[in-house]
């Protein structure tokens, strides 16, 4: 006697099958290993077609919303947890480096080139930004590219303005000495864009839109694994209730220490990990 299991198994069988002779491996292993995956949540939740109906205008909607300022997929994935999971993945744990977090929706290719003691021209309370880029064994690593990027004190980064602006963002490179600064501003809590799919998201599981006050860096260098990651706020109350999309790593929690001109100062030295 045929089953309500065996009908389902039987389907879930002949849709892996029907990927067997994808020509590239990788490929044919990602295919198989999601039509399983998404096979056994159906009918673990035992969905619904209302809800499957849902779920399609849900990726609809947050196809519509994207753009080439606004990456709504990225935003999902980040409060998912699957972007900080597919780093966790690829960034494996090597000796003294520096940990990776979330890439986020806001970098832009093509930032101005501000150079060592630049200005990132961002607005909020001015923050002198001091470090260096070495690798594990503590050489340092000379003509390392640094991208920075951040919100202004208003919680908004230049491409949510819907003007032309280019501020809170840049690239610089690191000295002879591995070496680096540049100015920018101390980072201030904010949420992120919650007014699309995402957002009602978040709103329909009760959680918080609320990102800790953070700092973006990319570090790459030749021979080196590039780094993607932040630097949070010592002392940031978000930081306890905890961070949208799951990025906040203690290694990475700096004090940034206020000075007499009532700016800010911070050290974030970087260790590059070996390209393997």
């Amino acid at each position: 006697m045929t089953t309500q299991q065996d009908i389902e198994q039987r389907l879930t069988d002949e849709v892996v099958a029907s990927f067997a002779n994808t020509p590239d491996p990788r490929t044919r292993e990602l295919l198989q290993a999601l039509t399983r995956h998404l096979h056994a949540f159906i009918r673990e939740v035992r969905l619904t077609e209302d809800e499957w109906t849902k779920a399609v205008e849900f990726l609809t909607a947050t196809g519509h919303i994207t753009d080439d300022k606004r990456q709504e997929f990225i935003l999902l994935s980040d409060v998912l947890g699957a972007s900080m999971q597919t780093i966790a993945v690829n960034n494996e744990a090597y000796g003294n480096a520096t940990e990776a977090t979330v890439f986020g929706p806001f970098f832009v290719e093509e930032s101005p080139l501000v150079g060592n003691g630049g200005d990132i021209n961002a607005s909020g309370t001015p923050c002198l930004v001091e470090g260096s880029v070495r690798d594990t064994d503590g050489n340092p690593v000379p003509g390392a590219r640094i991208e920075v990027w951040e919100a202004d004190e208003d919680g908004f980064y230049d491409v949510q303005y819907g003007d032309d602006r280019v501020t809170g963002r840049g690239h610089l490179f690191s000295e002879p000495d591995g070496s680096f600064s540049f100015r920018g501003v101390k980072p201030t809590p904010y949420p992120i864009p919650d007014d699309g799919p995402v957002g009602a998201l978040l709103k329909a599981s009760n959680r918080s839109p609320m990102r800790a006050a953070h700092l973006h860096f990319m570090v790459s260098a030749a021979g080196f694994r590039t780094l993607v990651t932040h630097i949070f706020v010592e002392g940031d109350p978000q930081l306890e209730i905890g961070d949208s999309v799951f990025g906040v790593k203690e290694s990475l929690v700096k004090k940034f220490e206020d000075q007499p001109d009532g700016s800010t100062r911070v050290r974030f030295d970087v260790v590059l990990a070996p390209q393997q």
